[in-house]
């Protein structure tokens, strides 16, 4: 079990029996505190980012490359939506994000290209897409219900697709 639920328990059974049951048990104060474990963040340097995405290409790349220049978590990436990249003001809204709270980052100048190209692509798909009868996205909570044609439309859609 985790070192914080080892020494809740620890606590438990000294306030059982010190405050409840009124009986000293003193090689219970000698029970050393669980520790938790201390691990550092694994951080690429620049050679190993560059290796990486060096074997990347296609959307892949562009995900990868996200990831790396904006600070965006994985699945982050993987909802943004068209409205919430802002390229005159490089910058990218990330909605719902860790701890169900909005925020604003950079969009790095060097990804506006690739990712405007990444853009007209998906919008052809999409239009492929809704002629043959699906080009959906997902709606949160009962926007679905409240905004029926929202789903399909082009500027609310999903940016990164699993294309």
């Amino acid at each position: 079990m985790s070192a914080s639920t080892q020494n809740q328990a620890k606590c438990a059974l000294l306030f059982l029996y010190k405050e409840v049951l009124t009986i000293e048990l003193p090689w219970l104060d000698n029970v050393e505190q669980a520790k938790v474990p201390k691990r550092l963040p694994v951080v690429l340097n620049r050679d190993e980012v560059q290796a990486i995405l060096s074997r990347l290409t296609g959307t892949q790349w562009l995900i990868a490359s996200l990831l790396y220049g904006t600070g965006m978590r994985i699945m982050e990436c993987l909802r943004l939506r068209v409205q919430d990249v802002d390229i005159k003001r490089s910058e990218i809204l990330i909605r719902n994000g860790k701890g169900a709270k909005d925020r604003v980052t950079m969009l790095p100048q060097s990804l506006v290209a690739p990712l405007q190209a990444h853009l007209l692509k998906v919008r052809e798909l999409h239009e492929t897409d809704l002629t043959q009868g699906f080009g959906a996205v997902f709606m949160p909570f009962a926007l679905e219900r409240k905004y029926s044609v929202a789903a399909k439309r082009m500027d609310l859609a999903v940016c990164v697709s699993s294309s």
